[in-house]
């Protein structure tokens, strides 16, 4: 099934000082992902037979902390018209995930701040 959050990412100043504290205190898993010009780390929240969703850790490319949803979609182009078009923004424009697809960030009508996603392995 489609349009479901997918991921979340939470941005912050010292992305190793912010994995330690989810470490220590809901015993998430934070492992190191490669690729990039900044480190990202990738967050197992628990069993995969356990609801919920895993994430990402990475340092905020703003400055400004925040914790971003990702919803899966079934093409981020047709998704980032769509939010245009009801009255959303373009935050950061469509990029590859290599390996894995395409991730766009939007801002609703409200100001908020999320992220669209569609598989692509062939993604480069």
């Amino acid at each position: 099934m489609n349009n479901r959050v997918l991921h979340f990412e939470i941005h912050v100043e010292d992305p190793v000082k912010a994995g330690e504290f989810y470490k220590d205190v809901f015993g998430w898993k934070i492992e190191s992902w490669g690729g990039g010009d900044e480190p990202y780390y990738l967050v197992s929240t628990g069993d995969e037979n356990t609801p919920g969703i895993n994430g990402g850790l990475m340092k905020s490319m703003d400055g400004q902390t925040r914790t971003v949803n990702s919803i899966l979609v079934p093409d981020v182009d047709e998704y980032v018209a769509k939010v245009v078009a009801a009255g959303g923004t373009v935050a950061l424009p469509k990029m590859p995930i290599p390996g894995v697809g395409y991730l766009a960030y939007l801002i609703d009508p409200q100001g908020v701040l999320f992220g669209i996603t569609h598989m692509d392995p062939e993604a480069k």
